[in-house]
């Protein structure tokens, strides 16, 4: 498993994709999941700062206004939904920066376009998202159930002696044989269990109804400020274990 699978995909994002605000990892600070391994929070660096932001919350806002703005019109909705995933790309091309999580939005609203224009429903822009969610809900859930809480295995991940900081996997897991650690690690796991659930449960229905405009606000709503949200949660309740999780290597 890569750095970028662990931290850019857990929700529609890291677990979830970068329309619902889990960044994959830049050039600075510590995005997405990595956050939680910080001394530190800063909920603007966990969501990608400003540009993650807005490469995330774009083309969504724009979907949902032109399509209101155009009298419902769908072309226009997907031509400005794609234009700005796209001028995302081109502008950190040119930048030079990292365009790993531009890209993912990429991918993202390009499934989402191809879907509604297939359909020629609106609503269907945003099945893809709730595909995703419900996909993380089901395996964030999984991990709790089976004992291997996804937050305990992206702690063990990034840990100074884990495999992605040079090593051991047997370090990586070497959490589940402290039962302190591993409720901890199972109790910050349960926060993403209850995002996914309740996008799920308030835009489902919205996506039934084909009422556009309000699952469009509510993926909006729910994407970024609940990601931080989430985020800083489970961060406050790692955050005691960090000192009892770095003993042993601190054993001569």
């Amino acid at each position: 498993m890569t750095d970028d699978e662990v931290t850019g995909r857990v929700a529609d994002d890291g677990l979830a994709a970068p329309d619902d605000g889990i960044a994959v990892p830049d050039d600075e600070g510590a995005r997405g999941l990595r956050a939680l391994t910080g001394e530190t929070f800063s909920a603007s660096d966990a969501v990608g700062g400003v540009r993650g932001v807005l490469e995330s919350v774009a083309p969504g806002l724009l979907f949902v206004v032109v399509y209101l703005a155009a009298g419902q019109r769908l072309v226009p909705a997907l031509v400005a939904a794609s234009a700005a995933a796209l001028v995302a790309v081109v502008v950190r091309l040119v930048q030079r920066t990292p365009v790993t999580q531009a890209l993912s939005g990429v991918v993202g609203v390009g499934v989402g376009v191809v879907w509604a224009w297939r359909t020629g429903d609106a609503s269907d822009y945003f099945a893809y998202g709730l595909w995703v969610n419900a996909a993380y809900l089901v395996g964030t859930l999984a991990t709790v159930l089976v004992g291997w809480p996804l937050v305990g295995l992206v702690m063990g991940l990034f840990a100074s002696d884990g495999p992605l900081s040079g090593g051991s996997w047997r370090a990586a897991v070497a959490w589940r044989d402290d039962r302190v650690l591993r409720r901890a690690y199972t109790l910050a796991t349960l926060p993403w269990v209850a995002m996914f659930a309740v996008r799920l449960a308030v835009q489902l229905p919205l996506y039934l109804r084909d009422d556009v405009a309000w699952l469009g606000t509510a993926k909006l709503a729910m994407g970024v400020p609940l990601t931080a949200l989430v985020l800083w949660i489970s961060w406050q309740v790692v955050r005691p274990t960090r000192r009892r999780d770095r003993e042993p290597a601190a054993t001569p």
